[in-house]
């Protein structure tokens, strides 16, 4: 196959309506736009959102919440989820990362949450972790390790 033998699948591709052609096509005169009227002209119409003058929808609403600009964002990681890597592992976000367990890592760092249970004793090396994260690393014989 070469690329000026490339054609859209069948189907795909539907016909432009020819408007204006004549009053056989079922589109002449005045070409499915009616008699008179905003609509019809050239150019015409209104713009999204508006009402006829009435209030707008989007302005008739309150506004609520805001935009927190000091908010950190973590990329956060259960302490059952480390089980996966053998006993003695460095586990960074860059290996979490490696090894697909995190799809990015967030620009605040990693965060490990207390969920579950940890069976190996890991050396775990992230931004933050929760004290029930930081009770069950420690119980399992692990060390933690705040970068």
């Amino acid at each position: 196959m070469k690329l000026h033998e490339l054609k859209p699948a069948k189907g795909a591709v539907k016909a432009k309506r020819r408007l204006g052609r004549g009053t056989a096509t079922g589109q002449g005169k005045t070409s499915g736009r009616g008699q008179k009227g905003q609509w019809s002209r050239s150019g015409g119409g209104v713009r999204i959102g508006f009402e006829g003058g009435q209030m707008p929808l989007a302005r008739r609403l309150p506004k609520r919440g805001f935009t927190n600009i000091f908010r950190k964002v973590y990329s956060e990681v259960n302490v059952e989820t480390l089980n996966r890597f053998e006993a003695g592992t460095v586990i960074n976000a860059e290996l979490l990362k490696e090894t697909k367990v995190i799809s990015k890592i967030e620009k605040d760092g990693l965060k490990i949450l207390g969920n579950g249970k940890l069976d190996k004793s890991l050396t775990v090396q992230a931004a933050k972790f929760t004290s029930s994260a930081r009770e069950k690393i420690a119980n399992a014989g692990g060390t933690v390790e705040e970068v």
